[in-house]
Order: C-alpha cells, then sequence, then structure tokens
C-alpha cells in the first residue's frame, strides 16, 4: 500500500526532530567549561584553546578579572558561574590559580584545572608561595607603576612571559596585560577547593614566571593528573592543543561522573 505523501513528510519531520533532540541532549550532557586567566593577561590568552573547546561542541565562558584583589576576582568568577549550566570545569592560568582554588568552592564546579598556576592551601598567599622558592626571571622586570599596580616591561614580556611566541604577538601581549594590584600577592585562600575535587595540572618546565618546581611540588600535593609541556608561562598560547586537551580529558571524566 502506497504511503500518503503527507505522511511521509511527518515522519522526516519526526525524525530531524528526534535527530536534533539528541544532539541537544548530547551537547546539554557536556560540562561547561570556564577559563580565568592571570596577572599580565585577560581574557583573549585563552584565544586559541576556546575554538579549539568550541568545535568539540563545549559551551566555554571566559572571566574577565579586575585583578584588583583575590575577592575581586572570585567575585568576578563567581559571577560567569551563575550564568554556567553544571557541572563546571574551573580552569585557571597563572594567578588564577589562586582564584579558582578560592571559587572553586561553588557548587556547580565539578573538577580543576591548572594551567601554570599557584595551588594554595587552606590561608596561604601567592606571595607565601612565590618566597619559598628561588625567584624566577620574571620578577625582576616588574615595573610598579607608583599607584600599587605592577606590570611586566615589554622586555620581560619578550623574554620572560611568552618567550616561546613570534615576537610580534608577545609585544601585543605586552601593550594589552592587565596590571595586577601588588596587594594580590598577599591574599590568602580560606579553604582550598582542590582538597575537595578531582584536579588537573599542567606544568610549563620552561616557567620564567613561576618556578617550574612550585608547578611541580603544587600538582604533586594535590595528586593532580599532571602533564608537563616544554613551554614558557603562557602554554595556552603557546601549546593551545595540548592545554586544550587536558581541559577534555578533565571533562570526559566529568561527563563519566555525571
Amino acid at each position: 500500500m502506497k504511503k500518503n505523501p503527507l505522511f511521509r513528510l511527518t515522519a522526516a519531520a519526526a525524525l530531524a526532530g528526534a535527530s536534533f533532540s539528541s544532539v541537544q541532549a548530547a551537547e546539554a550532557a557536556k560540562p561547561t567549561i570556564v577559563l580565568v586567566h592571570g596577572a599580565w593577561a585577560d581574557g583573549s590568552s585563552w584565544s586559541k584553546v576556546i575554538p579549539l573547546l568550541q568545535a568539540k561542541g563545549y559551551t566555554v565562558l571566559a572571566v574577565q578579572n579586575p585583578l584588583t584583589s583575590l575577592a575581586a576576582d572570585v567575585a568576578a568568577t563567581k559571577q560567569v558561574l551563575q550564568s554556567a549550566t553544571a557541572p563546571v570545569v574551573l580552569v585557571g592560568h597563572s594567578w588564577a590559580g589562586t582564584v579558582i582554588t578560592e571559587a572553586g568552592n561553588d557548587p556547580k564546579v565539578a573538577a580543576l584545572v591548572y594551567v601554570a598556576a599557584f595551588a594554595n592551601d587552606d590561608g596561604q598567599s601567592a606571595g607565601e608561595l612565590v618566597n619559598a622558592y628561588a625567584k624566577t626571571p620574571a620578577l625582576g622586570t616588574i615595573r610598579d607603576d607608583g599607584h600599587g599596580f605592577l606590570y611586566q616591561t615589554e622586555q620581560g614580556v619578550l623574554e620572560n612571559f611568552a618567550p616561546d611566541l613570534p615576537r610580534a604577538e608577545a609585544k601585543t601581549m605586552a601593550v594589552t596585560q592587565g596590571a595586577l594590584a601588588a596587594s594580590t600577592f598577599g591574599d590568602k585562600v580560606t579553604t582550598a577547593a582542590w582538597k575537595t575535587h578531582p584536579t588537573w595540572y599542567i606544568v610549563s618546565a620552561n616557567d620564567r614566571v613561576i618556578n617550574p618546581q612550585l608547578e611541580r611540588d603544587a600538582a604533586k600535593r594535590m595528586n593532580a593528573h599532571t602533564t608537563v609541556l616544554p613551554s614558557s608561562h603562557v602554554s595556552l598560547l603557546s601549546h593551545p592543543r595540548e592545554v586544550a586537551k587536558v581541559i577534555e580529558d578533565a571533562a570526559a571524566a566529568v561527563g563519566k561522573k555525571g
């Protein structure tokens, strides 16, 4: 018996709708990824990682930190978390490791990823971590603006912050960098979220900003899934595919739990 053309159209539409619903459900099941930038940077420091994650179907949100205090940066991160769909993989680079260590206590956060970042203990400041290790070259190329904010000189960005980026790209970073309030080095974490969350850590073996041994020790202390890259401090720009892969691993682990 021949089928009515209207029946065929209705059936095709139903199949298309079911297929679309399946895609929507699959995307909804993926964790949201929230990226937090560090000192002497802004949200654009994730510009090479974001499209790689989006291509895999992830919803990606980026925080714009004021860099004026730990409390202010945590508030900026929590504001973004409010609009995120749980579960969230919270990712922090450099100074933002301190930020996600505090903000990661938000109930939406399911996993933490540290990228060449501080990972403070309860009651510990970033300054205490820095002072516990041999000083890195970038500490010698800091410029104080005289109003309580710290910059990297252009030379510091080229030679210490991002020496493995093309020179033109590094010079642009020097111009667009976010100034860090000097007082942030004394701000202390209250409760370290890594103690209750699965954690991933990317060590920059050639880091001239944060001592690589500090990074290795932090990863070990947290019992983090650890990746070591032959990178400067800005692996998120010089090795974006490897950084994105670690974030995807964390998201996949969270997805399986869900």
